[in-house]
């Protein structure tokens, strides 16, 4: 079939709670936000594959798919539809987030690729689809590491309750208000696991409480936010920070802007957002305070996933 011309996008995401434990079968939450990676194929008459955005410029063909460290996970999206495509064809790449920052932008790109091929094939984007896809390519870009809980906010947008074994994705029926901070650094997801993974097989019995202690806190977590108490769910947030902290993923600048969140009369608890040891702090409620020292981030859940728009 001849391929069809699509503008596709995906929200941007943000860990709520959760974090680590979701890799041992515990909840996460997650929330999807209103940046996000917007991609427009153009269909090509020949085999080429080329791909822009402003990270640079990548041709390759669908036979050869040949690797480029910058797009990585948009070639492992491509790779896993490749038997599917009887044609290249170009994708436009525009993101409203910033790579250097851990806003789901790695599983923004890949989600909105897979909508995009979803697309110009013709077939209906179903999200639990998108996640399951999403997941594999993630893995297997990151050598097996990656809960997916990204790529659902990606894929079903809006605020979710997660488990990674079973895919489970539960929106909630309100988002709450939050305020972002970015610490001003960041260490890859896969680099604080492996330093994580170090300090749990020293104390593998000790760390398999916290991941229990980290599972029942989300779990009342949820329940508090699908009832709209924001201050239990933020004395909750409160307490999962603690438990980050024994895993040995806090730093001085980031407890300083946890502790500068909940100083605020309108946040209700903050914590480190993501893997930890750099990257963002986030805090429930809309802070009264404008200048933080570092970079705040005009955030809002976005209750839309992965879209696609074709054209005949």
């Amino acid at each position: 079939m001849t391929l069809r011309a699509v503008k596709a996008s995906a929200p941007g995401s943000l860990m709520l709670m959760g974090e680590h434990a979701v890799l041992r079968g515990q909840p996460a939450i997650v929330c999807a936000i209103d940046k996000r990676m917007k991609i427009k194929l153009t269909p090509r008459a020949d085999r080429a594959v080329v791909l822009h955005s402003a990270l640079g410029e990548h041709e390759t063909t669908l036979d050869e798919l040949a690797p480029n460290d910058g797009f990585r996970f948009v070639l492992g999206a491509i790779r896993s539809c490749r038997g599917d495509l009887k044609q290249g064809f170009e994708l436009a790449i525009k993101s409203e987030m910033s790579h250097q920052m851990g806003l789901g932008s790695s599983a923004a790109v890949t989600v909105a690729t897979l909508a995009a091929l979803a697309g110009t094939l013709g077939r209906p984007l179903e999200p639990g689809a998108l996640l399951e896809t999403g997941t594999k390519v993630i893995r297997k870009v990151q050598g097996g590491v990656g809960s997916g809980a990204d790529v659902a906010a990606s894929a079903y947008g809006g605020c979710l309750r997660y488990f990674a074994a079973s895919q489970e994705a539960v929106k909630l029926p309100q988002a709450p208000a939050l305020t972002v901070l970015y610490s001003g650094s960041k260490l890859p997801t896969p680099e604080v696991i492996a330093l994580v993974e170090e300090k749990r097989q020293r104390q593998p019995e000790t760390f398999a409480q916290l991941d229990a202690l980290i599972g029942a806190v989300v779990r009342r977590a949820f329940a508090a936010a699908a009832q709209g108490d924001w201050p239990a769910l933020g004395e909750l947030m409160n307490v999962n920070q603690g438990l980050m902290d024994a895993l040995g993923v806090n730093n001085a600048k980031l407890a300083e802007l946890v502790f500068d969140l909940r100083e605020d009369p309108r946040i209700f608890g903050s914590k480190i957002s993501g893997s930890g040891l750099g990257d963002c702090v986030v805090g429930l409620g809309k802070a009264m305070r404008r200048e933080w020292g570092v970079p705040a981030l005009a955030i809002e859940v976005d209750p839309v996933g992965a879209t696609a728009e074709t054209k005949a």
